[in-house]
């Protein structure tokens, strides 16, 4: 049996009550009967060199390997797997560098092939199970809340994505390119849905003109800063409790939420409050 995150509340509230109690429910989750049992699975089997094909027909390590770097449920493309395990060992491939998905990068160079075997030391493997737990917990929260996992996502993905030495223009299509960072900063920042159907260099034109007269931003490059992600995880949160808020009153009711919900963030009226001062 998984230990199943404690979330009493949504929104902002909900958002304090998990990074208050991260730490500690991330390590009652990854001592859970299942989680450890995939963890010691993983480190037999890698504990000596393996072949590539040997890795591509076990599906339980291809879930495992693939969580621990954000690719769940994308176990099942073997053959793309293969390729991306074939062209991390050519230096004059540009395929990774194309694609330009820093989850299938780390994934790739973690498990970077020598003569058609991956080796993995004592501290790869507790680094690659040490994500498995944390990416795994992550998806529970999610089962419970999915804006508090895209919250969690963000906060691990934003200092991928913004990188140094990479231009601004590169760091937009980044930032459009992952689902859950775009949403987050497609809520946080009030723009709509149907920005989607414009072009890329329009959307990163927008979400430009966007980040830098919301939040002041100077650069893209600003975005990786601990107190930016905090402001933007914040109101994003905040947004999401409101929403949820007023889809779960009617029309008539929001008015006496408005007048009369209970103090702090899980109220309409003080996230209104708290959003008004991010």
């Amino acid at each position: 049996m998984v230990f199943q995150p404690v979330i009493p509340l949504s929104g902002f509230g909900g958002w304090n009550f998990l990074q208050t109690t991260y730490d500690s429910q991330l390590q009652t989750y990854s001592n859970s009967p299942q989680i450890k049992n995939d963890i010691d699975y993983f480190t037999e089997k890698f504990a000596e060199p393996m072949a590539v094909e040997d890795f591509l027909s076990d599906p339980r390590l291809r879930r495992i390997s693939m969580t621990a770097f954000g690719l769940a449920g994308e176990e099942w493309k073997t053959g793309y797997v293969r390729t991306i395990l074939e062209e991390v060992q050519d230096p004059e491939s540009t395929f990774l560098a194309r694609l330009n998905n820093p989850q299938y990068t780390r994934f790739a160079e973690e498990l970077r092939p020598i003569d058609g075997k991956i080796l993995l030391t004592l501290p790869d493997l507790e680094r690659v199970t040490a994500r498995y737990a944390a990416e795994s917990f992550e998806l529970a929260v999610g089962e419970q809340d999915n804006a508090m996992r895209l919250s969690l996502n963000y906060q691990d993905e934003i200092t991928d994505l913004v990188t140094d030495g990479s231009t601004d223009q590169t760091i937009l299509y980044r930032l459009l390119g992952s689902v859950p960072v775009r949403t987050v900063l497609e809520s946080a920042l009030g723009l709509p849905a149907e920005m989607q159907q414009l072009d890329l260099d329009q959307q990163a034109r927008i979400l430009d003109e966007k980040l830098k007269s919301q939040f002041n931003l100077s650069s893209v490059q600003d975005l990786k800063d601990p107190e930016v992600v905090n402001r933007m995880v914040s109101r994003y949160m905040a947004l999401d409790g409101l929403n949820t808020n007023l889809a779960a009153t009617g029309p008539a009711a929001t008015a006496l939420v408005l007048l009369g919900n209970a103090a702090g963030f899980g109220s309409i009226a003080s996230q209104n409050l708290f959003l008004s001062g991010l």
